[in-house]
C-alpha cells in the first residue's frame, strides 16, 4: 500500500472511533477502557486463529508457484468456452496473490491474446478469491457453509462477468482496451525466483542459458537461480533442498505483498467490534422492512460499498467481514463485501491507466454488480438449503492460549514459519549446488 492509503485508513479508523464515542450511552471513560480491550483481544484472537493456515496457506501457494511452470497459459486463454474459464479459474487459483499482482498477471494474459472473459473475469477473480489462504481463513473465522458459498459464488461471479464480456461489451471496447495495454510498450516477463514481473528492456540483471534469456529483479535472484532447475519435475523439487529454497523465496514473496493487509483488516475487525455500539448495527440492520428480497438487495449493495470503501482486499478481507456478519449483515451480503476487492479505489485507478477510462469504468461497474447479484443469488439458495449459520457462531471475543489442537499447530506453524525464512534469507543452498556442479564438471 501507498503512504495515501495508509492515511485515508488512518481518517476510517478515527471516523469509527468518533462514531462510537457519539452514539454511546456508557460513560466515555468506561467506553474507551471497554472498547480498547474489546479491540485488542479481537484483534489478537483472529491472529491467534488463524496463523497456522496463514502460514500453511502460503508455503502451499509458495510450492505451487515454485514448482509449477505457467508457460504458454495465455494460448489456453483465447476463447471463452467453458474450458478457457475453466484453465483460466484453475491458474488463478494456482497461482495464489494479492489484488494488486492479480491484476497486473490478468493484464499480461489479456495483453498477450488471452480473451476478458478467462482473464479479467476468471484468471483475476480467481487469483484472489478462490486461492488457498483465503479458503482455510473463511473456514475458520465464518465456518463451513461461507466456504462453500465462497466457492460456489466464484464459479457464479464468473459466469456473470464472462456473460458480460461475451454479450454485453461491444467487441471493439474490448479490442481498444487491448490496444491500450499493447500500447504500453514491451511486455513484462516473471522473474524465475522470486516471481516479480519486470520489463526486460528495464532489468539490470540476465542470464542466457540453452538459448532462452532469464531476466531477474536483483543480482541475490540472478545468484541463486539454477537453469537445470527449470526442467526439474515436481518430485525432484520436493526432495531437493534448492526446491525448498525456491518454495520459501516464492512464499515469501506473498508474505511481502499482503502483509500488511492481514494486518489491517484484523485491525479493522477489531476497531468495529469494539467501537462501534451495538445500537448502531441494530439501526443499520433494523430488518427486512420491505420484504426479504429488497433487504437483502440493499445489504449487499451496502457490503460491496463496504468492501470499495475499505481498501482492504484479499485474504484481509475475510476477519471485517465476519465482525459485518456477527453484527447483522446478512449471509449473502457478507460475500458480495468480500467479492468487491477488485475495484478498490487503487485498484479502479489501475484499470484506467492499463486499459483507458471507458473500459476501466465498464469492467469496475461489471464487477460491482456481480458482486452483488451473485451475494443475493447465495443468500436465497443457501437460505433455501437452510445452510445460512448462525451469526453468534462467528464471534470472537478474546484471546484462550490453551493446551489444544490451536497452540499445538500454531507452534508447529511458527517453527516451519522461521525453516522457511531461513531458506529465503541464506544464500548457500544455491551456492553449494553451484559448488558441486562446477567441481563435477572440472572432473
Amino acid at each position: 500500500m501507498e503512504r495515501k492509503e495508509y492515511a485515508i485508513l488512518g481518517v476510517i479508523a478515527l471516523a469509527t472511533v468518533a462514531l462510537g464515542v457519539f452514539t454511546t450511552s456508557k460513560p466515555l471513560s468506561t467506553f474507551f477502557v471497554e472498547s480498547t480491550r474489546q479491540f485488542l483481544t479481537t484483534t489478537a484472537a483472529m491472529a491467534w486463529i488463524t496463523w497456522w493456515a496463514l502460514v500453511v496457506g502460503f508455503a502451499i501457494a509458495g510450492g505451487v508457484e515454485a514448482w509449477t511452470s505457467d508457460e504458454q497459459v495465455s494460448e489456453l486463454l483465447e476463447g471463452h468456452g467453458v474450458k478457457e474459464l475453466g484453465y483460466g479459474s484453475l491458474f488463478g487459483f494456482v497461482s495464489s496473490s494479492c489484488s494488486y499482482s492479480a491484476i497486473a498477471t490478468a493484464k499480461n494474459l489479456f495483453k498477450k491474446g488471452g480473451s476478458a472473459a478467462a482473464t479479467l473475469g476468471a484468471f483475476m477473480f480467481a487469483s484472489t478469491n478462490l486461492v488457498i489462504e483465503i479458503g482455510i481463513v473463511i473456514y475458520l473465522l465464518l465456518g463451513w457453509q461461507f466456504l462453500l458459498a465462497d466457492l460456489v459464488g466464484g464459479f457464479i461471479l464468473i459466469g456473470l462477468m464472462a456473460f458480460g464480456f461475451v454479450y454485453l461489451v461491444p467487441d471493439e471496447v474490448v479490442e481498444q482496451a487491448r490496444e491500450n495495454v499493447l500500447d504500453e510498450g514491451t511486455q513484462t516477463v516473471e522473474d524465475p525466483v522470486c516471481g516479480m514481473e519486470i520489463d526486460p528492456d528495464e532489468a539490470d540483471h540476465s542470464i542466457e542459458h540453452d538459448g532462452k534469456t532469464y531476466y531477474f529483479c536483483s543480482q541475490s535472484c540472478k545468484d541463486s537461480f539454477d537453469p537445470e532447475e527449470a526442467n526439474t519435475t515436481i518430485r525432484e523439487q520436493a526432495t531437493s533442498l534448492a526446491g525448498w529454497k525456491a518454495l520459501a523465496d516464492k512464499q515469501w514473496s506473498e508474505w511481502g505483498m499482503l502483509w500488511d493487509e492481514i494486518a489491517i483488516g484484523f485491525i479493522f475487525a477489531g476497531l468495529i467490534a469494539g467501537f462501534i455500539p451495538e445500537s448502531v448495527w441494530t439501526t443499520v440492520f433494523s430488518g427486512p422492512t420491505f420484504g426479504l428480497p429488497v433487504y437483502v438487495l440493499w445489504t449487499a449493495a451496502l457490503g460491496a460499498v463496504i468492501g470499495v470503501a475499505t481498501f482492504v482486499c484479499s485474504v484481509g478481507n475475510v476477519p471485517f467481514g465476519a465482525v459485518l456478519f456477527s453484527n447483522g449483515l446478512p449471509f449473502g451480503s457478507v460475500l458480495s463485501y468480500i467479492y468487491a476487492d477488485l475495484i478498490v479505489p487503487p485498484i479502479m485507478d489501475a484499470y484506467r491507466e492499463y486499459y483507458g477510462t471507458k473500459f476501466a469504468a465498464i469492467l469496475s461497474g461489471m464487477i460491482f454488480l456481480s458482486a452483488v447479484l451473485t451475494g443475493v443469488v447465495l443468500h436465497f439458495i443457501f437460505l433455501g438449503a437452510g445452510l445460512i449459520p448462525d451469526p453468534s457462531s462467528v464471534q470472537v471475543a478474546e484471546v484462550k492460549i490453551e493446551m489444544n489442537y490451536k497452540l499445538v499447530l500454531n507452534v508447529l506453524a511458527t517453527v516451519f514459519f522461521l525453516f522457511l525464512y531461513w531458506l529465503h534469507r541464506s544464500e548457500s543452498v544455491g551456492d553449494e549446488q553451484g559448488h558441486g556442479e562446477h567441481a563435477q564438471s572440472a572432473d
